[in-house]
């Protein structure tokens, strides 16, 4: 059976393809006459797997999305604090090539990096301060391939007809000299950065390199990390209040993802944890954005339920929690005894709100009445407490350490814990009492644990 996922696609295009309004970015001789009936949109997610519909292979020069890419670049090779000394992190107000409003009145500092000033300012610090033109391009190119799992090539003729028109480039880039915010001479860091918005790629090649920011900067079919999660963090911060120039409060209100928009035609969309998003239109507003493009990121977050402020889903059922009663025991002549066990089962990719849940819920279970909770402690005489992470895809850094230190608790009270954990989710040595303390990967291992290879299960638990 063939995914729908590509037929819907398909009807999101022709939803937006009867919009008409905006213009392609003229200043560009190459892209004032680009084909503006050419209409695309892709999907990646953190597995790899990708969906696409409309002028696909089409190939287009990426522009200010890049500089999501190279900002990342920059921290990586100067260092956080080194770029946050260089470039701030708050919205302009203004254009994204805008004098006055590019850099800050009283310091120069350049605004944010999703503007040219903090862009040209961001070029120049990858590599490091004397590499040459070559040597940062060549940096980027090689990075830029590398997100999209393909190798990209610059468009020269792209990058010749920008060249002709840098003039306000380069006089950011003398003003951001002056004050001491770009190390390297000012052409060199303007051709670099013409350079690096003048790539080629197509909407599959965003959708893939959107869809590494949502994997943590973990490229999703190579494996590769290529950008640190620190980083990835920083970007789409920056991303979701800058990414769509003055129209990004709008843009978070009605897609509500984080976003980058190039004068070419072309938008990312980062979801984090779950896919990237592509769209590509040459027709562009008066923001700088392409018209068609924001259309169809609106509708499929509307549709699909994107919003990142979306609370429609709340996780209310992440815990489940189940008894069951296993017969020990009764071999030659001996009783059989049965033994209550308690089964607390996590779900899904927890975070700290799922394992709040899951103390809480122990808690509960497990500890004696109170006056506020007279409910409290229904099964204070279990036999063993059991803690299934069959379902769970992952456990954060926090939510894996709440849970150790759970179990660590459990012990010490002197309850038998076992955990069910066949994906090492948990990542926990065994603890020195190997009597109360096993992680297992099935449940039949859990049941010879609490009641020997000859139990057996009382058919009314529907668990195991």
């Amino acid at each position: 059976m063939e995914s729908p996922i590509p037929d819907y696609l398909n009807r999101v295009l022709e939803a937006t393809r009867p919009l008409e309004s905006g213009q392609p970015a003229g200043y560009i001789e190459t892209l004032a006459k680009a084909d503006t009936s050419k209409l695309a949109v892709a999907l990646a997610m953190v597995d790899g797997t990708i969906y696409s519909a409309g002028d696909d292979q089409v190939e287009f020069s990426i522009q200010s999305i890049s500089k999501a890419f190279v900002y990342a670049l920059a921290i990586d090779d100067a260092g956080l604090d080194k770029v946050l000394e260089k470039i701030g992190v708050e919205p302009s107000g203004g254009a994204y090539n805008g004098i006055p409003v590019s850099v800050d009145r009283s310091t120069s500092r350049p605004m944010n990096p999703m503007i040219n000033a903090g862009a040209i300012a961001a070029h120049a610090l990858v590599v490091g301060p004397n590499a040459t033109v070559e040597e940062r391009t060549d940096r980027i190119l090689k990075a830029l391939s590398r997100l999209a799992g393909r190798q990209l090539h610059v468009d020269e003729t792209v990058y010749e007809d920008e060249l002709k028109d840098s003039g306000r480039n380069m006089g950011i880039a003398y003003i951001l000299k002056a004050a001491g915010f770009i190390e390297c001479d000012p052409q060199d860091a303007v051709k670099g950065y013409i350079r690096q918005c003048a790539i080629n790629v197509n909407v599959r090649d965003l959708a893939m390199m959107a869809a590494t920011l949502c994997n943590g900067g973990k490229q999703p079919i190579s494996g590769d990390q290529i950008f640190p999660q620190q980083s990835v963090r920083q970007v789409l911060s920056v991303m979701t209040t800058c990414g769509m120039y003055d129209a990004a409060g709008t843009w978070v209100a009605n897609v509500g993802i984080p976003a980058k928009s190039g004068v070419a035609g072309g938008i990312i969309g980062a979801l984090p944890g779950q896919l990237g998003i592509a769209a590509f239109s040459p027709k562009l507003d008066k923001k700088g954005n392409s018209v068609r493009g924001v259309a169809i990121c609106e509708k499929m977050s509307r549709d699909m339920g994107l919003h990142m402020m979306d609370a429609s889903q709340i996780s209310r059922s992440t815990v489940r929690v189940s008894v069951a009663i296993i017969e020990a025991g009764g071999g030659k002549g001996k009783p059989v005894e049965k033994r209550k066990v308690i089964i607390f089962s996590l779900k899904g990719a927890v975070r700290f709100t799922g394992l709040e849940r899951l103390s809480r819920t122990i808690a509960h279970e497990l500890s004696p009445p109170t006056p506020e909770h007279p409910d409290a402690g229904k099964h204070r005489d279990a036999y063993a407490v059991v803690i299934s992470l069959r379902e769970v895809y992952s456990l954060n850094k926090i939510a894996r350490q709440i849970l150790h230190d759970d179990i660590q608790r459990l012990l010490i009270e002197g309850r038998r814990v076992i955990v069910i954990d066949p994906t090492t989710a948990l990542r926990m040595e065994t603890v020195k009492d190997e009597n109360s303390f096993h992680i297992v990967s099935y449940e039949a291992e859990a049941r010879d644990f609490i009641g020997g290879s000859g139990c057996k299960l009382n058919p009314s638990s529907d668990l195991w």
